[in-house]
């Protein structure tokens, strides 16, 4: 039995072995409930509200296309060198304490939305019970449940995928074919909105915010694949079912019933299989935010400390905070980081792609290591070139008023980060300081 399962890391120091990986069923289940969580169904719906149904759908095409780019490439890499995100980074431009920001970024995001999502799972738990257990103790009851499922570590995802995604396929489409039987499915495509107009740029930047952090950790989930071939059909059916599918459905719901409160009016006209629902999607969604925040910080912590926390102690403190912050009303406040989440995630996805196969400035000693399943004899200190570019993408993401601001943001950080790093390769002073 390997070392890493008794400890119950989950491999989160080390490349996960051919022999734990998993078939491609198992994979394309779970990247399939990340991707189709009740908070795609409020934005299809803020989409099909402030936009027509073509509008909605190119955005949506558009935001996905970068959502491919970077879950694709970083996926494949994740799968051949099996490792999680937040400890590729350390070869692929950050270094070890550059990496450790990384981490830090991703855990608190995947944190806050783990709060978010649990909040909508208390809420519906607190109508069950007719509001006798308040919503502060349902979302300890609901946060601390999926806290125990995740700290099983990965094969609990695999299980708890293969019941939760298809019983909400089948729950969702119930739903929706009651809600829209009574419409005409080409009158609702060309109907116009009625929502406050939403511009494609921005339209197309909540797309890929939506699901950027999910994108930049598909490390966390391919390390677990078998091969690349495994990892283009896991994002892509992914990306197909989740993004334009979902949205698809929620776009004609929001044209259908004049708003873009979808998700309660589902809840609401379908009682408890409405209820049934909204748990599905929290359980999925959520079991995979805690366990790629778990990775994240255990990065963290070994980066700055050189101690590696356990895996199980991880999940359980992070599941911890992110119940606390369903109770303190997260679920009102999280989500205005959407567009913010669309700008600062992509540069940090674009560095890391253009150093791992571009510039391949580690490669050789990442192959090295493939070769005895261990990780490089040595690893650089900090990348301040990669975290430049991270925070030149970002302004110019940010404050750019032209384009799809995700895009911008990754083209920007990958061409400073690559003349940066030519400049660099140009002086005769350059030199590579690791440690060992």
């Amino acid at each position: 039995m390997n070392k890493n399962n008794v400890l119950g890391d989950d491999y989160a120091f080390s490349p996960v072995p051919p022999t734990a990986r998993s078939n491609l069923f198992s994979m394309i289940l779970i990247r399939i409930g990340m991707m189709t969580a009740l908070s795609q169904f409020m934005l299809g719906a803020t989409l099909g509200h402030t936009m027509t149904f073509s509008q909605a759908l190119l955005a949506t095409f558009l935001g996905s296309l970068i959502l491919e780019f970077i879950s694709l490439g970083l996926g494949v890499a994740g799968a051949r060198e099996g490792l999680s995100t937040s400890l590729l980074a350390r070869w692929c431009g950050f270094g070890r304490l550059g990496s450790v920001l990384i981490g830090v970024v991703i855990a608190v995001s995947l944190v806050g939305w783990f709060g978010v999502q649990n909040a909508v799972f208390a809420e519906g738990l607190n109508y069950v019970f007719e509001g006798q257990l308040g919503f502060g103790w349902s979302a300890v009851i609901s946060g601390m449940t999926i806290t125990g499922l995740v700290a099983f570590g990965f094969r609990a995802l695999s299980w708890t995928a293969k019941i939760a995604v298809p019983l909400f396929f089948v729950v969702v489409g119930w739903i929706s074919l009651i809600l829209l039987q009574r419409h005409n499915i080409t009158d609702l495509i060309t109907s116009m909105p009625t929502g406050t107009p939403l511009t494609l740029g921005a339209a197309a930047t909540m797309v890929a915010g939506g699901y950027v952090v999910a994108s930049l950790t598909t490390a966390d989930i391919s390390r677990y694949c078998q091969n690349e071939r495994h990892v283009f059909w896991m994002v892509t059916a992914s990306i197909i079912v989740g993004e334009f599918i979902v949205n698809s459905i929620a776009i004609l719901i929001a044209h259908a019933l004049k708003t873009d409160d979808v998700v309660s009016i589902m809840t609401q006209t379908a009682g408890w299989i409405g209820l049934l629902s909204v748990i599905l999607s929290a359980v999925k969604i959520n079991d995979v935010n805690l366990y790629s925040s778990s990775l994240a910080v255990a990065n963290t912590v070994e980066g700055f400390t050189g101690r590696k926390w356990r895996h199980t102690w991880l999940t359980l403190a992070l599941g911890t905070i992110g119940t606390t912050l369903s109770i303190m009303g997260i679920l009102d406040k999280f989500t205005h980081f959407l567009i913010l989440l669309g700008t600062i995630f992509p540069p940090i996805a674009g560095v890391m792609l253009v150093d791992y196969y571009v510039l391949r400035t580690s490669r050789s000693l990442l192959d090295a290591a493939r070769t005895g399943q261990t990780l490089p004899t040595s690893t650089p200190l900090i990348g301040w070139p990669a975290i430049c570019a991270c925070v030149a993408g970002s302004a110019v993401g940010w404050n750019a008023k032209f384009g799809i601001a995700s895009l911008n943001s990754i083209l920007v950080a990958c061409i400073v980060y690559g003349v940066i790093a030519k400049i660099r390769a140009s002086s005769p002073h350059t030199h590579t300081k690791g440690l060992k």
